[in-house]
């Protein structure tokens, strides 16, 4: 072979390699997903624990007059139930993503503990009796191309999908048998081909 078409033969090779190699994330991206996996599984865990002391019952479920968070859950806030569980998750940084610029770490769960120091919904319907219901997830949710406010969101009626802020249109969610499914592109209503449907109702923060 001449020099000439070991260059070509050369610069093909490269071509297709650059065109069929998988790419690989950013190093910094996927430092921040695997960040929030593990926050959304602490979260898990922290609802497991209080769960066992409160006759198998997560904060949604118990009412506010016996330590738990039911009434206002019920009415979209999110606060109150991550305080309830204060022990449980020891730490206000794992409520927020790594990835998420929109909100930042708080230091303690009370004296200033606000929904800018947390970017995961809360599962108003949330029940160890059904392992596959919604626990929490990442909240920076679109309905119709609209930012979901904050408050309730029924799933039952909308089809939800993630900004492409934090992890590039899809979000991670975690279920109430404490696993996480990484990378969901929508749920709710409707959802495409292999996205999660769900009947729960969402508290956004």
């Amino acid at each position: 072979m001449t020099l000439m078409e070991v260059i070509v033969v050369v610069f093909v090779v490269l071509l297709l390699a650059v065109i069929f190699l998988p790419s690989r994330p950013h190093p910094a991206k996927r430092s921040g997903l695997i960040n929030c996996i593990n926050n959304l599984k602490e979260v898990g865990l922290a609802y497991k624990i209080w769960s066992g002391d409160h006759n198998d019952r997560f904060p949604n479920a118990v009412s506010v007059t016996n330590g738990g968070s039911m009434e206002l859950t019920l009415a979209g806030e999110v606060v109150s139930t991550f305080q309830v569980m204060s022990n449980e998750l020891s730490t206000p940084r794992i409520l927020v993503c790594e990835m998420d610029a929109g909100h930042v770490y708080a230091t303690n769960f009370f004296g200033n503990f606000t929904t800018s120091n947390i970017s995961y919904f809360i599962g108003v319907d949330a029940t160890d009796a059904k392992p596959n219901g919604l626990l929490s997830g990442d909240a920076n949710l679109v309905v119709n191309g609209r930012s979901v406010p904050p408050g309730l969101l029924n799933l039952a009626t909308n089809t939800a999908s993630w900004t492409k802020n934090r992890h590039k249109t899809t979000g991670n969610v975690l279920f109430c048998d404490g696993s996480v499914s990484m990378l969901v592109p929508q749920m709710g209503r409707n959802s495409a081909p292999g996205a999660l449907t769900n009947t729960d109702r969402l508290a956004i923060p």
